[in-house]
């Protein structure tokens, strides 16, 4: 056991676990962060994926060993369910969860594209969002969240 620190979603956390652990274990089993979802384990579906250093990972394939200084992200720390962040709002506007087992991997993966391109192009919104799978099919929906969400923010950006 070693002992990491992190800090995830603006807090420092220190937790004690094996070097090779993946960061997603310890998001959810350690920091009792849920958002973020174990899919495939293979890093094919993006229901776990976190923002690390400000770029969207799968976090089941990410050593919590890798890490170092770089902030976590997680859904939880875009908003709350009281004051739902500005991608937070384009989902639930957009109705854009069906079974809500995808969406904290796509709101993040969305998050690390607003935060680089703060207004993208359709084509760039689905180039960026073509790693993450929705099996319920509201992938159009997603689309138009993330659009609403690129069209809500400041033109300079900032934090979806």
């Amino acid at each position: 056991m070693t002992t990491y620190h992190l800090r995830v979603n603006g807090r420092d956390h220190a937790v004690d676990t094996d070097p090779d652990t993946p960061l997603l274990y310890v998001l959810r089993n350690d920091l009792q962060l849920n958002g973020a979802k174990f899919g495939c384990g293979l890093g094919q579906c993006g229901a776990c994926t976190v923002t690390l250093g400000g770029e969207s990972v799968m976090s089941c394939l990410v050593p919590v060993s890798v890490v170092g200084t770089r902030a976590v992200g997680t859904v939880e720390g875009l908003g709350t369910t009281k004051a739902p962040g500005v991608l937070q709002q384009a989902f639930i506007a957009e109705q854009a969860a069906q079974c809500g087992y995808c969406i904290a991997g796509m709101m993040m993966r969305a998050e690390s594209l607003l935060a680089k391109n703060p207004k993208p192009t359709d084509a760039e919104i689905r180039q960026h969002m073509m790693p993450n799978l929705c099996r319920c099919g509201t992938h159009m929906r997603i689309l138009r969240a993330v659009r609403r969400a690129a069209d809500a923010l400041p033109a300079k950006g900032g934090k979806a």
